[in-house]
């Protein structure tokens, strides 16, 4: 289509810069009182209980008349109205109960509107729309509205009164006057085009703002352009505004959303409910900020878009409503155009806003219903009914009537988002039809039930694809009754529901609607709600006539982390999933926030998402968590970890390296942070390639490090920040004593200078710039390692607590909306206050009420709330425990270590803020009642580690840290690990364990062949004792036990197989080996054992699983298997031994000692080993779960272990099967018994 054929809808506003902004509201008081000099014609109201009681009396601190307004009746259908005249700036209003009685109203909804009809609801901040009232009859309350209402008309509609008395009245509304300019667009060649003069400069700031008003949820309300094609334009789809950024020209005739503009950002939601909406558009430098109503988000805009507009041509658009007050810094555009500014070109719009006038019910609950009388036409046989509704809910009756001539119902109505309409009738089947879909979206939709000629047809949003139809006949009458929304447990199709059986037709088998519906149409007659409301017409229940109350709980959204909001008419839900966190708003995280946090659950080495701030903006990262040293490492790999040769060039001076992480800049700069140590390998390979210049003092080379863009360092492989030295100098072993650096020697042969990089502040590296790199000859190498952290400052902050009056002090807790709390404790006490913080009436408390009871307390204003979680074991214990509290607007949570959580829901429409004002309390209260005694640590308000230890240093009655872990951790010591305390934490000592690792949870494994043997040598005891001052506990202590204790794994293919020797300093021995049973294909393996003393062979003998043997001598020599045949073995031994061990062995434990490991990790011990032993992984096939426990199986349903009539030696065969698993030999002194693990 030509481009002078259309005109982009809404406002073409042509600035040198964004328009974006507020105007200034300027600072005049406006609280003057409005309604003493109003008409008697100003006032009305739904009934007066006489002539003396009507609403013209309603004035506070007047008597005239009866003294207030009082209606005929008092329920909640009375209301009282108020005409300002004009539209009027409101922000306050007061209430007085009526003079010398015993009326008065506890409690209110305020409407307002503009026109006397489409009232709108006003609610307080926390959407909670009841307003408190008075107490008696005389006392003024006033309420000062939190934003300032612009409308011409006020109604009350009261709530609750003095259960003494009536519903009575006077009333007082503060404000002051209101100016606007305003401008109509039809929708259709209506324009505005402002052309800015040309600036010399432009200023950092700019905005500009509007009110609209608008008839279609569709249209274009503003358009700018700018430098290199780049343009924004508002937007107004389905009820949201939405900003998009184009680049590029394209037809003026295109709507933005169909011609590929990128959305900038989506706010506000409901636009389209014919009340008029602030909208403010500002820029600061890069960003933009889009705000409407009270809701602001923030975008980050191209530079390109701040700079001089173009003149386009008139375009065209479909903005359908008003404009007021269009503002652009100071200038208002409305008076511009107006007075004819030739700066202004103006297409088809009038400066008045002219309002249709729709009427919408609201169907609030299950008892709301509007019942409308056939009419009189329907004789006839033509009938049509036409409605529009919208709502949250996917299901929920619309329409009902009875077709008494056929004893039958219709039922229309949503399922599943779905129109539906079904035909029910005695003894026949239902009839069903359906249409459409979506229509839960909150949008108006059209709905039209006709019946003509016996055909009947449901259309939705009179879309042809969108109607069902069947031939029928439907006979109406003048007495039939129509019946909009329903009861949830009964209706009335027809003149009442009968009793008894009879009954159960009348039951409504569909959900209530909740939602509003307009332009109620019975044969082209448009039905009068307001002689509805007037009880003039038809009837209803629990209706809000001329308003429709819909409200977008999911707008702005509750739901945290990325969380999707869904919602019916009374609440709404977050699905959190893929999102990383949880709750009711997914606030909380579900991951760690350390690799420290994971190691002390139990888990082991591997990739895990880390959540630095937990319930903060920082996304979960993935990251490497290195549990194999005694420090828990965090590591963060980039995208060039390997050595990296440079070839030097003649053609360029400097070669450019630049690392990209795994993790986000705030991702890495809060591990960064959180963590005790960093450190960063960085190494540079040279030949004839300086770094520094030592002539000229600029370096040749640098790096960059650090937040954010980094600054350039020039100190290499560990040397002091800032000092253009490397490692070497700091040890005096520079090849060049001259020079502070290997490299800058400039020696033709290679050299390096590398280190660890430990300063946080210059981490992580970011990029290289190599600089020496082109002369002939030069070559040069680097290398940028992973980014390691490691201990975690936050997870061992904690205090002691020695008082009960001593108390830590910190500021406020801001939480109004959203607070989670969590922190783990250690006490003996039975009872204390872990934190308090109090408001003027809100507060939040966290304390032990008893040694089994954990209780979350609160109030945000709709009365105080406990949660509380009893847990079957005490909880003082002196041991960790963990709680986590969180609150929100859904609900409010409480964990105490693994017990089942306590939630209580938060009402749907109550206070939602929580307001607190002193110091948060840590420890105590303010009334120093009600103490803590014992440890707090790691505590986290929305995750924000609170530094107990600096603030316990500086406070009488606390004490920084808290020692005793090993009670709470100490089971994570495996594999006869022994736990040992740390100023933070604590470690496991694998010494008399056969185990290595953190929890000694790592087997010690190695690879056997025929001739591979270990041999250990023990001490004789005179000697041992004599000599146990030079001997290191770990590996020689406890071998002199009255009774022995072996324990191994193995995995073989080898059978028979002599796994363990052990000889004593008398000749003696035990031997521990796989022996083979039967001679069938299926080939059975057994653990055997041979117990030689004073020269008799003892077989083990076995029962319920378990091998005894009697008690062993002191033993001497521990053999892995067997290297050769010592002496007084017998003929079978002989030739077992020397076949050697072919397979694995690991985890070897004799007593308190482990061969194998000290064979392998202490070369300094009494260790022989035959041909080359090297450590392997081949006994590592444990689960991922490493605390899986294993199962025992049990010898019974074997054959004997050792039976005497058995051969102990048989020739190997081919077919063997592989062996593996654990034996365990446990030899006591009155019986000693080997217990078999597979």
């Amino acid at each position: 289509m030509p481009r002078g054929n259309k005109r982009l809808a809404g406002i073409i506003a042509l600035i040198a810069s964004l328009l974006l902004g507020s105007c200034g509201t300027g600072a005049d008081v406006c609280d003057n009182p409005l309604m003493s000099s109003l008409l008697p014609s100003s006032f009305r109201s739904s009934s007066q209980l006489s002539s003396s009681h009507g609403p013209v009396f309603a004035k506070v601190n007047r008597r005239e008349g009866a003294g207030g307004w009082s209606p005929l009746v008092s329920d909640r259908y009375q209301w009282l109205e108020v005409d300002l005249g004009r539209r009027t700036q409101i922000t306050a209003v007061a209430t007085q109960g009526r003079y010398g009685s015993s009326d008065w109203l506890t409690a209110y909804l305020l409407m307002f509107s503009d026109t006397g009809h489409n009232w709108r609801q006003h609610r307080q901040e926390d959407s909670l729309g009841a307003f408190p009232g008075n107490s008696n009859a005389d006392t003024v309350v006033q309420y000062k509205l939190e934003q300032p209402v612009i409308a011409r008309f006020l109604r009350l509609i009261p709530l609750d009164w003095n259960p003494s008395g009536r519903i009575g009245l006077r009333l007082e509304i503060y404000g002051c006057r209101y100016t606007s300019s305003v401008a109509s667009f039809d929708g259709s060649r209506s324009s505005l085009v402002y052309r800015l003069s040309v600036r010399a400069s432009w200023t950092v700031m700019e905005t500009i703002s509007l009110k609209f008003k608008t008839l279609k949820n569709s249209g274009t309300l503003l358009h700018a352009e700018g430098q290199r094609d780049h343009s924004l334009t508002l937007v107004l789809e389905k009820g949201k505004l939405l900003l998009y950024h184009l680049q590029g020209r394209t037809p003026l005739s295109s709507t933005v959303s169909s011609s590929g503009g990128q959305l900038l950002v989506s706010l506000g939601s409901l636009l389209d409910d014919q009340h008029w909406h602030h909208v403010k558009l500002e820029r600061l430098s890069t960003h933009l900020n889009l705000t409407v109503d009270k809701n602001t988000l923030q975008v980050q805009i191209p530079a390109d878009l701040s700079g001089q507009l173009s003149v386009p041509t008139s375009l065209r658009g479909n903005f359908h409503g008003c404009l007021e007050n269009l503002l652009y810094s100071d200038i208002n555009l409305i008076d511009l155009a107006k007075h004819g500014s030739s700066q202004v070109a103006i297409g088809n719009v009038t400066f008045s806003c002219a309002e249709p006038v729709s009427v919408a019910v609201t169907f609030t609950d299950s008892h709301s219903f509007l019942q409308l009388p056939g009419l009189t036409s329907w004789s006839t046989g033509l009938v049509s009914v036409m409605l529009q509704f919208r709502t949250w809910n996917k299901g929920g009756l619309l329409l009902t009537f009875g077709l008494p001539q056929q004893d039958g119902t219709v039922f229309l109505y949503l399922s599943q988002a779905r129109l539906r309409l079904q035909i029910s009738k005695a003894g026949r089947s239902s009839l069903d039809l359906s249409a459409g879909s979506g229509l839960n979206d909150g949008q108006w939709h059209y709905v039209e039930l006709s019946f003509k000629n016996d055909h009947l047809s449901i259309t939705v949003d009179k879309d042809e694809g969108a109607t069902a139809h069947i031939s029928i006949s439907v006979p109406l009458t003048s007495d039939s009754q129509l019946f909009f929304g329903g009861k949830n447990t009964y209706f009335f199709p027809f003149s009442g529901c009968p009793t008894g059986e009879s009954a159960q037709k009348c039951k409504n088998p569909f959900n209530t609607f909740q939602g509003c519906m307009r332009l109620l149409n019975l044969d082209d007659q448009t039905v009068d709600l307001i002689k509805v409301q007037q009880r003039l017409l038809g009837n209803y229940s629990h209706l809000q006539i001329d308003m429709c109350g819909i409200i977008d709980r999911c707008s702005p959204s509750h739901c945290e982390h990325g969380g999707i909001c869904t919602q019916s008419w009374s609440t709404f839900h977050c699905n959190c999933s893929n999102s990383g966190y949880r709750g009711a708003t997914c606030h909380s995280s579900i991951y760690e926030q350390s690799c420290e946090a994971y190691k002390h659950k139990g888990n082991m080495s591997g990739h895990y998402y880390i959540d630095v701030d937990g319930s903060g903006p920082i996304k979960p990262q993935l990251i490497y968590c290195n549990m194999t040293e005694d420090k828990t490492w965090m590591v963060i790999q980039h995208n060039n970890t390997e050595l990296t040769r440079v070839q030097s060039s003649a053609e360029r001076n400097q070669h450019f390296a630049y690392f990209d992480y795994s993790s986000e800049e705030e991702q890495l700069v809060a591990v960064i942070s959180q963590s005790e140590h960093c450190e960063q390998e960085l190494s540079y390979h040279c030949r004839k390639s300086r770094l520094s210049n030592t002539l000229e003092g600029a370096p040749f080379s640098w790096w960059v490090g650090g937040a954010g863009p980094g600054q350039s360092q020039t100190s290499w492989g560990g040397a002091l920040t800032g000092t253009q030295q490397c490692g070497c100098s700091l040890q005096d072993s520079c090849l060049d004593p001259s020079h502070d650096c290997n490299c800058d020697a400039d020696y033709d042969q290679w050299t390096e200078d590398s280190g660890l990089l430990t300063h946080k502040e210059t981490l992580p590296v970011r990029s290289l710039v190599l600089g020496d790199i082109h002369r002939p000859g030069s070559e040069a190498a680097y290398r940028v390692g992973p980014l390691r952290c490691h201990g975690d400052k936050n997870f061992w902050n904690a205090a002691f607590f020695d008082k009960e009056t001593s108390y830590l002090h910190f500021p406020t807790f801001q939480g109004e909306l959203n607070a989670d709390i969590s922190f783990l404790f250690k006490t003996t006490s039975s009872s204390g206050v872990f934190l308090e913080n109090l408001g003027i009436k809100d507060f939040i408390r966290i304390e032990l009420s008893s040694s089994t009871e954990v209780v979350f307390s609160f109030d945000v204003g709709n009365g105080p709330l406990d949660v509380r979680v009893k847990t079957s074991l005490p909880l003082n214990d002196s041991r960790w425990h963990r709680v986590q509290a969180e609150r929100n607007v859904k609900e409010a949570s409480l964990r105490v270590d693994n017990f089942p959580a306590a939630t209580h829901e938060a009402p749907t429409d109550g206070l939602m803020h929580l307001q607190l004002n002193s110091q948060l309390f840590i420890g105590g209260t303010a009334s120093r009642q009600k103490g803590f005694l014992g440890c707090i640590r790691s505590l986290q308000l929305n995750g924000v580690t609170l530094d107990l230890e600096k603030r316990a240093k500086i406070t009488p009655g606390v004490l920084p840290g808290c020692p005793g872990h090993c009670s709470s951790y100490g089971s994570l010591c495996q594999n006869e690990g022994r736990c040992e305390e740390k100023a933070n934490g604590f470690s496991c000592d694998c010494g008399q364990s056969a185990y290595t690792g953190a929890f000694c949870h790592k087997e010690v494994s190695a690879t056997f062949k025929s001739t591979t043997s270990i041999t250990y040598i023990l001490k004789e005891p005179f000697e041992l004792s004599r000599n146990s001052s030079g001997l290191p506990s770990s590996i020689y202590s406890d071998i002199t036990l009255r009774g022995e204790n072996i324990s191994l794994s193995f995995s073989t293919n080898q059978s028979p197989a002599l796994l363990l020797y052990v000889s004593s300093f008398y000749r003696e021995y035990l031997i521990l080996l796989i022996n083979k049973n039967g001679e069938d294909s299926q080939i059975a393996f057994s653990l055997g054992c041979l117990l030689l003393i004073n020269d008799l062979v003892v077989h083990c003998r076995q029962s319920r699983g378990f091998i005894y043997l009697p008690p062993f001598p002191s033993p001497c020599c521990v053999f892995l298997p067997l290297d050769s045949e010592p002496d007084g073995l017998d003929a079978e031994m002989a030739e077992l031994a020397s076949l050697g061990f072919t397979g694995c062995l690991s985890g070897v434990h004799f007593n308190s000692i482990s061969p194998l490991k000290a064979a392998l990790l202490h070369p300094d011990s009494p260790v022989i080993v035959t041909s080359p032993l090297v450590q392997s992984s081949c006994g590592s096939s444990s689960p991922a779960n490493t605390y899986a426990a294993e199962t025992t199986h049990s010898l019974s349903g074997q054959p004997g272990s050792v039976d005497p009539g058995q051969p102990l030696v048989n020739t190997i065969r081919s077919d063997s099967a592989l062996i593996g698993g654990n034996a365990i030999l446990l030899s006591r002194n009155k019986n000693k018994s080997i217990d078999y693990k597979s």
